[in-house]
């Protein structure tokens, strides 16, 4: 199919992307929704088909399957909604209207439909309303696909207290409203593999190919490096199931959680799956294959290729144009910019002024998250000011009304979340009687209701409230996020994605593979600070390996910079200076006493 862009919006949080393919989809640009809140869904349903005259009849939580039901209308209500603003599209007037005109204005200035399009502009007569007639032909929507978080996957319960059946687990239930639904996007998982998830698409025939080869409903992985594909790709291709994109993300200068590699940079994993790309993609068609063949079931094209994409820290056209060109990649992720984008993204005002008034430092990987994964958070934000306000009041904790982050058993039978009121004031209980340190009850009260928090801006956005007037913002953005500082409009951030415009960035944001450098070697500081007195043998290997991976990273860098130009000259020249900074800061902190027991 023909792809108007070769960047996509990711998913952030649960609410700041929820609704961007009705914002920018009939633009042809792709993004990522998460269909993890069943509860959020139903609530901008109401909204979309109000504001819309759509008819709308309520999804209560009493009904049967009602959080995959949930999921598959909402989905069912963009597919409608997208599909009619593009017949609305296609019938505009080239002359009169500017939505028709702004697709092709946001093009790449290298696309053959941006060419026929300012040839059109300069043309007269019949000619131009031929022209015209040629374009309409490329008017394609962005992709919308949806994200599961695979870690994200509790039990759930019968009102009668039972536990239901594995399919309605959250995870699994969220790929089955997917599935049912109209919507043909990619499914993006995330976080790593879930087994009972992955093996649930079997059950599901929009996974496989039809006749004509073609997957109504690919599978995209989001992983961290080339090993962590390779397994989950074999893994779901011994079922028949084809992985048509591997996005890789940065573990650290990301948005989020961040899932920390073992020191390996983004630079020598694209360099990995460059090199391994097609053998890569020789062994998964071959399983696949096989898997399908001993099915009885269509099987894939031949020569069909896993797309790759990459995303995270990306700040400017001259990394973007590098990663694609050099790593030979099919496009690219753009995330936390965009949150500085009203028209991409539901960032309420409030929130959106924090951002900008934010510095540096108030840019943090917070262990905010129940699930016990670092997260990226902003110091200023109305969700810190709550957690923090309610702790002075005696009150410390969220009251947990959508209990998706409820893993932990300490206390009691059926799981709770470790961000709830009830299992943070047992913890205090338990330091008041003298039972856990000082230490230990401040990291449980640092814990944040992430399901409460990453949805409000949705609903606030709106001009609305949300539920039990639960309006305080968690904002998870990745650290690039620091260097931006204004709103754009969705005009001027995909011209600086391409190169036709530069945003004025802060002058001391250092380049994408820096940023990241600098983020990994904060990580491995903490990281020995927190082992620095523990005698395990297995700790004292992971530091050796991190470090040694970072060294082989440099190294991996400084082959690359004096082959190759990243940037502009000089950036080129801070880059050369700051790696080189970077390698003597590892090699002093390689030559201190690290033997772990030591004083």
């Amino acid at each position: 199919m023909f792809s108007a862009h070769h960047f996509h919006i990711p998913v952030m949080g649960l609410g700041f992307t929820v609704d961007s393919p009705i914002k920018v989809a009939k633009y042809g640009i792709s993004s990522v929704v998460s269909i993890m809140d069943d509860q959020l869904l139903e609530d901008m349903r109401r909204r979309y088909s109000r504001e819309l005259t759509i008819p709308y009849i309520a999804i209560n939580e009493k009904e049967e399957d009602c959080r995959a039901k949930r999921i598959e209308a909402y989905l069912d209500l963009l597919h409608y909604i997208i599909q009619r603003q593009m017949r609305e599209l296609n019938g505009q007037d080239f002359g009169l209207d500017k939505e028709i005109n702004q697709y092709f204005d946001l093009l790449p200035m290298g696309h053959p439909a941006a060419k026929l399009y300012l040839k059109m502009k300069n043309a007269a007569g019949f000619e131009k309303l031929d022209l015209q007639e040629e374009l309409r032909k490329f008017l394609v929507p962005g992709r919308t696909d949806v994200n599961i978080m695979t870690k994200v996957d509790k039990t759930n319960y019968a009102r009668s207290g039972e536990a239901l059946g594995r399919e309605y687990s959250d995870a699994l239930s969220a790929l089955r409203g997917f599935a049912k639904s109209k919507l043909e996007g990619g499914l993006v998982f995330s976080a790593g593999m879930n087994p009972s998830l992955y093996s649930y698409l079997e059950e599901f025939e929009a996974f496989f190919p039809d006749k004509e080869g073609v997957i109504r409903k690919p599978v995209i992985l989001k992983v961290s490096d080339y090993r962590s594909a390779l397994i989950q790709g074999k893994f779901l291709a011994k079922k028949g199931i084809w992985v048509s994109e591997f996005r890789i993300e940065s573990g650290l200068n990301c948005g989020g959680h961040a899932f920390a590699t073992d020191g390996l940079l983004a630079g020598p994993i694209l360099d990995a799956f460059k090199e391994n790309r097609k053998e890569l993609g020789l062994t998964l068609h071959q399983m696949c294959q096989e898997a399908l063949i001993q099915k009885g079931m269509n099987v894939l094209p031949e020569g069909i290729q896993n797309k790759v994409t990459y995303q995270g820290g990306i700040g400017n056209a001259e990394e973007n144009r590098f990663l694609m060109d050099y790593y030979q990649l099919d496009g690219t992720g753009w995330g936390s910019p965009f949150l500085l984008v009203p028209e991409a993204t539901s960032v309420d005002e409030d929130t959106l002024q924090r951002i900008l008034k934010a510095k540096k430092s108030d840019f943090y990987l917070s262990h905010a998250s129940p699930l016990g994964i670092p997260f990226n958070n902003l110091r200023n934000s109305s969700a810190e000011e709550q957690r923090k306000s309610r702790i002075e009041k005696g009150r410390p904790g969220s009251p947990c009304y959508k209990k998706f982050l409820s893993f932990n058993t300490d206390f009691t039978e059926k799981p709770i979340c470790t961000a709830s009121r009830q299992y943070q004031n047992l913890k205090v209980k338990q330091y008041a009687n003298g039972e856990i340190s000082k230490e230990e009850v401040d990291a449980v009260l640092e814990k944040d209701c992430l399901c409460e928090g990453l949805s409000a801006p949705a609903i606030l956005s709106g001009g609305e409230m949300p539920r039990r007037n639960l309006k305080a913002v968690t904002i998870c953005p990745g650290p690039n996020l620091a260097y931006f500082k204004g709103v754009f409009s969705l005009m001027e951030m995909v011209d600086h994605i391409y190169g036709k415009v530069a945003l004025k960035l802060d002058a001391e944001r250092p380049h994408v593979f820096i940023k990241e450098l600098q983020l990994y070697m904060q990580h491995l500081k903490t990281e020995i600070d927190n082992k620095v007195l523990e005698t395990n043998k297995k700790q004292q290997l992971y530091l050796d390996k991190f470090r040694r991976n970072l060294f082989e990273g440099i190294d991996y860098y400084q082959r690359l910079v004096e082959n190759f130009s990243l940037d502009t000259a000089s950036t080129m020249e801070k880059f050369k200076a700051q790696l080189n900074g970077l390698k003597r800061d590892l090699e002093m902190l390689d030559s201190e006493p690290m033997m772990v027991g030591k004083t």
